[in-house]
């Protein structure tokens, strides 16, 4: 039995030594991971651009660096830069550094309120960062440079979630990880274009819907920028605080583009941001043939219909893309619809594709927004407008106001026209595309007002859309009412049977009504009145066939726990 002393030590002591050698390994393993997901910024070639500083022109017009910045009085910030891309970046970063400020903490605040847990917000940003961790190699030096030079105007609050260069980098990649998050319903965009026998001057008109929602705050400050790089062509585009890819713009050859979401599996690594190729695309070509060259030659994260229109080709197409294949598709009619899903043969029995179809509100917007066009025959910009702004379904049904199957789901960040043979685009104010479009002529904006020295407007006020009158009913404040309400019961706050009811009466024909209250009283224990709110729910537009699914298995829940009770 003496023996057995040293043998229990011996086996401590390695006992010991495992533990630290795993200890050990954890560290390096953690060490290497950092270095992993720490992403380098670029080196420019010159720091001269850190020594300028923002000056107060007039009023509300400020310069840095050969650029400069306005509010507008429609309501929308107006961005003239110039310049290396390092500059550009700087100056864009110094003259908006509040508004890059105020949209981190817009999109910060909304995820919190999607994932309320502080662990799984942290799991989520280690996620990214792992998810993101070559995402510089995907980006062109370029556009790293002015992402770069934006990011030393961001906020020290939220360095818990990365630097500040590594965080607006990994921003320009949420469109699409957002997207192929189809559930969370934060896109579901509509397009369209028409030249020839279709416009009232033959001319190509394009308009189309941004319905990308994080929130009301992320939609409020939007920056329409008008860029004169050092190479490439002039461009515009409406952006927001640290943005540096593109959704929507134009350039100065008359080339427009406009991004669209399809479905998508959930990427699986690092790939070029579809706003960053947007980006490329809108700067560096001039006509289809060189955008679709661009397209074929990067890799994408998700898949995305890409409408461009081009002043030098007098039409537009859609270039179909998947992380694995790229399609140029057009129309033989002089029109095109560009809604959420793919329309081209190489896609026709492509699985994905095929379930979006069938489950996703993309073809019900489509068939309306073909109603439309029939409807209206031959367009104006106006009849533009009207269309983007239409809340009905098909057959002009009562769908509910705020429906995603409405070519108007009242959620827009922005909507915007564009006339490329004339340089003309038309961008909605607040609020969603209700508010009046302002018109800018690129070739004015370029060419009179690269070198603002007054704060004076920019835009063509006689060319401007006139405001939605739906602006003026009480329909409308009624939906704001609505919204209000909504947000309450989501957030499980305190809400009386009354304005239970009031919130159903307000939006009666939308299914979704139903399910929310439906749900707020399934969550404070009401079983059966949630089961009368959901089976009312079931005979309305719903939008989605999963939400349709998920709101039968609320009713299904709901009875189980009746008969357990």
């Amino acid at each position: 039995m003496q023996h057995n002393k040293p043998i229990g030590r011996k086996r401590m002591i390695t006992a010991k030594r495992v533990l630290l050698s795993l200890l050990l390994l954890l560290v390096v393993l953690l060490v290497w991971i950092k270095m992993r997901i720490t992403v380098d910024p670029p080196i420019p070639v010159s720091e001269k651009a850190l020594e300028c500083n923002v000056v107060k022109v007039d009023s509300t017009l400020y310069s840095c660096n050969g650029s400069w910045m306005r509010k507008s009085s429609s309501g929308l910030w107006e961005l003239y830069t110039q310049g290396d891309p390092f500059t550009r970046g700087m100056s864009i970063g110094k003259l908006s550094q509040q508004l890059v400020i105020e949209q981190e903490k817009a999109f910060v605040g909304e995820i919190r309120e999607i994932i309320p847990s502080t662990f799984f917000i942290n799991f989520l940003r280690f996620f990214i960062a792992w998810f993101n961790r070559d995402l510089d190699t995907y980006v062109d030096k370029e556009f790293l440079l002015e992402i770069y030079g934006i990011s030393l105007s961001a906020s020290d609050e939220f360095n818990f979630i990365g630097d500040k260069f590594q965080r607006i980098l990994n921003y320009h990649a949420a469109h699409d990880i957002g997207h192929a998050l189809v559930e969370q319903k934060m896109v579901g965009c509509s397009s369209f274009a028409v030249w020839d026998e279709f416009s009232d001057d033959s001319s190509l008109i394009i308009g189309r819907n941004f319905d990308f929602y994080i929130g009301d705050a992320f939609a409020e400050n939007k920056i329409i920028c008008f860029y004169h790089p050092d190479s490439g062509y002039n461009f515009m585009m409406v952006s927001w605080g640290g943005m540096t890819g593109v959704v929507s713009g134009m350039n100065d050859q008359g080339l427009t583009i406009s991004l669209n979401a399809a479905r998508s599996e959930i990427p699986s690594g690092a790939a070029t941001p579809i706003s960053i190729l947007a980006r490329e695309i809108l700067q560096y070509s001039k006509n289809i043939d060189e955008a679709y060259a661009i397209a074929k030659k990067r890799k994408t994260f998700v898949s995305e219909s890409i409408l461009i229109g081009s002043s030098k080709d007098h039409k537009a197409v859609i270039i179909e893309k998947t992380p694995s294949k790229c399609v140029l598709y057009s129309q033989s009619m002089h029109r095109i619809i560009c809604t959420n899903h793919f329309q081209s043969d190489v896609f026709q029995y492509d699985s994905m594709n095929i379930q979006q179809m069938r489950e996703s509100a993309s073809m019900y917007r489509y068939h309306r927004m073909e109603e439309l066009m029939q409807r209206f025959g031959t367009f104006s910009v106006q009849d533009a407008a009207a269309l983007l702004r239409d809340r009905g379904g098909l057959n002009d049904s009562n769908i509910g106001m705020g429906n995603e199957k409405s070519v108007n789901q009242l959620i827009a960040h922005h909507s915007i026209i564009f006339k490329p043979e004339k340089r003309q685009v038309w961008v909605s104010t607040a609020p969603y595309q209700l508010g009046k479009y302002v018109a800018y002529d690129l070739k004015k904006v370029f060419s009179k007002y690269a070198t603002l020295q007054k704060d004076s407007e920019i835009y063509e006020p006689q060319l401007a859309i006139a405001a939605d009158t739906f602006l003026l009913s009480e329909s409308y404040a009624d939906y704001v009412r609505f919204r209000k309400l909504k947000k309450k019961m989501q957030k499980n706050e305190a809400v009386s049977e009354k304005e239970i009811s009031e919130f159903i009466a307000i939006n009666p024909e939308y299914y979704d009504a139903y399910r929310i209250a439906g749900d707020y009283l399934r969550d404070a224990g009401n079983y059966s009145r949630a089961i009368a709110l959901y089976n009312k729910a079931l005979t309305r537009e719903i939008a989605t066939l999963n939400e349709r699914r998920s709101i039968e298995s609320s009713v299904d829940l709901c009875d189980k726990k009746m008969k357990n009770d």
